[in-house]
């Protein structure tokens, strides 16, 4: 079986590291650098969502990447297990384009350290120095993104959300980049305090474009177009799957029915076991019935589920908004992600 060295592959199976072949969301990245751009932005806030492997991070990475690079901006990568509060003030203090400033203001980080070690205390000194630090910023006429992967509904993101939402209110040029699943997120903005999130705008990364997709496979791989565009739709326009297809192709020279093995060895160990492990039982039980059915009337799914209409209304909904089902076709559901049902139809 041929290889080709992994290190000249143009295609990436880990996840959030940006590959050097990708298919860019050129809309979705130019809506949100535009309206943080904007002398009088419209919202300060964007939050993308989308199934595992949608292509979250790598869009939040080529967001901060575009803003980084003007000398108008600060980009500060924030932990979401971690004190954010106290990681945005370091954070901020260590920045080469502002800490001048900051050592010329005498401001005093003592307090860190201290945060570091208890959550209880240092949280209102945390926001006192942040305001500081923001009015020198806002003098120096530059600009703060805060970016966050992967958020959940934690004490760190909720402390943090309400202050950034003062912060908002007293006008400091602070703006905030969020990813999460589609339940994380709703799970976080149903917080009574932090119903602001509901008024930011989401970007719900859909399924790449599969004549995208396909151009990609015939530059890298010089094949006839038909053959790129199987593979294309094989992905069923899921982006981990673009680039798990294109890596296994660029490894091994198979064809497509060759590859298959392959893809779902990888798709099942590094994206659908996490996926499935995340889901209700229930939510597995629709999820089943669609796999050994295949594109289905919701009335045999509510059967087959034993649910009433408006009980499955709820499992619809929120499997739609995960990307795991379509229901674009009025009275019947199908599964969205490539081979998802014949693998989970393997575990039973």
């Amino acid at each position: 079986m041929a290889s080709e060295n992994i290190k000249d592959n143009p295609f990436n199976i880990n996840f959030g590291k940006e590959p050097s072949r990708m298919i860019s969301r050129e809309a979705q990245i130019y809506e949100v650098v535009d309206t943080f751009n904007s002398v009088t932005p419209s919202s300060q806030v964007y939050v993308i969502t989308g199934v595992r492997g949608s292509g979250k991070t790598v869009t939040m990475t080529t967001i901060s990447s575009a803003l980084s690079k003007s000398k108008k901006w600060i980009v500060i990568n924030l932990n979401p297990t971690r004190d954010l509060l106290v990681g945005l003030a370091a954070n901020l203090y260590e920045h080469p384009l502002i800490k001048p400033a900051f050592i010329k203001a005498d401001l005093n980080f003592s307090f860190v350290v201290g945060a570091s070690i208890s959550s209880d205390g240092p949280a209102e000194d945390v926001e006192v120095q942040l305001r500081k630090m923001f009015k020198i910023i806002k003098a120096a006429h530059l600009k703060v993104l805060i970016a966050i992967d992967e958020v959940t509904n934690n004490n760190n993101l909720k402390v943090f959300s309400s202050a950034f939402q003062i912060f908002m209110r007293e006008n400091y040029p602070i703006f905030l980049l969020m990813t999460g699943l589609y339940e994380n997120i709703k799970s976080l903005q149903n917080e009574k305090a932090l119903t602001f999130l509901y008024r930011a705008p989401k970007i719900e990364l859909k399924p790449l474009g599969i004549k995208a997709m396909s151009n990609n496979y015939r530059e890298v791989f010089d094949i006839p177009e038909d053959e790129a565009d199987d593979m294309a739709k094989f992905t069923c326009g899921y982006s981990y799957a673009f680039q798990v297809l294109g890596y296994l192709r660029f490894k091994y020279k198979m064809q497509l029915t060759e590859l298959i093995p392959y893809f779902d060895e990888i798709m099942e160990e590094y994206a659908y076991e996490k996926i499935w492990s995340e889901l209700s039982e229930k939510d597995k039980t629709v999820l089943l019935i669609l796999a050994k059915n295949g594109k289905t009337k919701v009335a045999r799914i509510q059967m087959e589920a034993n649910l009433t209409s408006s009980s499955f209304s709820t499992y619809r909904r929120r499997l739609g908004k995960a990307g795991l089902i379509n229901t674009a076709e009025y009275g019947y559901c199908s599964l969205t992600l490539p081979r998802f049902g014949d693998i989970i139809r393997a575990w039973e």
